[in-house]
């Protein structure tokens, strides 16, 4: 048996050496010889198309058993929703009255900075009796978009009021402050046209940015060299730029500066530019100019040299709701084409229309405008005076425009970190608010927010505001931000 096997071994052995031997099976590599290279080939090939053949492997098909189950169970851990927080969300105080310029939060009574209430209007006798009026008669809600039954009366009388009080021939309402924005500029923008808007833009024009699908292209904030070159390169190296729409969108006042914007300057630009411009004029309506018909007055711009003005009701007109207004050549263009913004307008088609009492509201808000000018007179003053008080708070600058309604402080030397800026910020807030009753809010942005302006303190003021209580709040912030700020520094 064994002399049977080694002759069966001895015989492959000759075999496999005689193929390695063999002519075809020897081949020269720079002068070497190398054998049996194509029975190695024939080896591995053969080896390949047996694995190929296999069947992949397939665990044994039964059922699992309830043990098995509950095992899975317990070891599966689900992804979360929403990425986990490092640190607790920021939780605004909650105020328990009116945001008027006095409120109560935590049963203390508490001098109101953080309310865009620029005309002192909430609460005023007028608008309660407005209110009271249209409730009466006409309920509460509307229960139903403009489009589609929800268009009352009150309503087209308010795109009336505003229309004839801005000088414009038409206007649009809308339900909700912040869906005016984002909502007309889709209307108007779409993909493959350009927009040109300042870099510190609030986010409901940001959202409207992205909504659009348009290519947006951002200039350096209120810096009109910026905006000039801006506009020269779009210009000189698209070629298909003369048939795409262009906008240039800015705010009258930034919310996230205070800062005004130099509208003569961008209305030269525009014209000799080819663009149009979308102005958000929610911190200005009811503010700037002689009667508080905004930006255009203030500058001495005729408002038919801009193609689309927006505006927040929430603020001056202490109501609900914003509007859109626009030129001839624009409600012209709405009209010859079936409505564009009122039927594309997501905002207004989707969107039970706003409540016809806060309408109401807003019409008698703009005639209390009208009858007493002294209120911006006292707005004006109340700025003037604190201004003087707060112009050398220690740690802190103001970066605001002097007749913004917004007072803008930002930290003069920043930690270099806007977290760590914002917690010193905080800090200031929350201590002027304990310790002074006086209640200021800080810049937050959130995650969504592209806006890299400084973060900072924002004091809305209003002309319901009395001296002492600017004094106060000037006093409180010199107090606490050189105790917060001295070792910053």
């Amino acid at each position: 048996m064994a002399e049977a096997v080694m002759n069966f071994v001895n015989t492959t052995l000759d075999w496999v050496t005689g193929a390695l031997d063999m002519p075809s099976a020897r081949a020269q590599v720079f002068g070497f010889q190398i054998g049996g290279h194509l029975f190695i080939e024939v080896f591995l090939l053969v080896v390949i198309l047996f694995l190929l053949s296999q069947k992949s492997y397939k665990p044994p098909k039964r059922p699992l058993t309830n043990k098995e189950i509950d095992e899975l169970c317990d070891e599966w851990v689900p992804e979360p929703l929403i990425p986990s927080l490092n640190e607790e969300p920021y939780a605004p105080p909650v105020l328990e009255s009116a945001a008027g310029p006095h409120t109560v939060i935590n049963g203390k009574e508490v001098v109101n900075f953080s309310s865009a209430n620029y005309l002192g209007l909430i609460g005023h006798k007028k608008l309660l009796d407005s209110c009271s009026s249209a409730l009466d008669k006409y309920g509460v809600g509307s229960c139903g978009p403009r489009g589609f039954y929800g268009t009352i009366d009150v309503h087209l009388d308010f795109e009336a009021r505003i229309a004839k009080f801005l000088g414009t021939p038409d206007s649009i309402l809308y339900p909700f402050g912040f869906s005016t924005m984002f909502s007309a500029i889709p209307a108007f923008s779409k993909k493959g046209d350009i927009i040109v808007a300042d870099e510190g833009v609030h986010w409901a024009i940001q959202n409207g940015l992205y909504l659009s699908r348009s290519t947006v292209v951002y200039f350096k904030h209120n810096d009109m060299k910026s905006l000039r070159e801006t506009l020269e390169n779009i210009t000189s190296k698209n070629k298909r730029v003369d048939k795409l729409r262009r906008y240039i969108v800015v705010e009258a006042v930034y919310q996230n500066s205070g800062q005004i914007a130099p509208l003569d300057e961008i209305i030269k630009l525009k014209e000799k530019y080819k663009f149009r411009v979308l102005l958000d004029e929610s911190n200005s309506f009811g503010v700037l100019g002689k009667s508080g018909r905004g930006l255009t007055e203030y500058s001495g711009v005729p408002i038919e040299k801009l193609d689309i003005v927006t505006a927040d009701m929430g603020h001056a007109l202490a109501a609900e709701g914003g509007f859109c207004t626009g030129s001839t050549r624009v409600i012209d263009h709405q009209l010859h084409f079936q409505s564009c913004q009122r039927l594309s307008s997501s905002g207004y088609v989707f969107s039970a229309s706003l409540p016809p009492y806060l309408a109401s509201a807003a019409i008698t808000a703009i005639d209390i405008l009208e009858e007493n000018p002294e209120l911006l007179s006292k707005l004006k003053n109340n700025l003037s005076v604190l201004w003087k008080e707060l112009s050398k708070v220690p740690g802190l600058k103001i970066t605001s425009n002097k007749e913004s309604p917004i007072v803008y402080l930002k930290l003069e030397k920043s930690t270099g970190s806007q977290k760590d800026d914002l917690c010193l910020l905080e800090k200031i807030a929350q201590r002027v608010l304990e310790e002074d009753s006086v209640f200021v809010v800080v810049s937050h942005r959130s995650t969504l927010d592209k806006c890299r302006l400084p973060v900072g303190i924002r004091l809305f003021v209003s002309a319901g505001h009395s001296e002492y209580d600017l004094r106060r709040a000037s006093e409180s912030l010199k107090r606490v931000s050189a105790q917060v700020l001295g070792g910053h520094n």
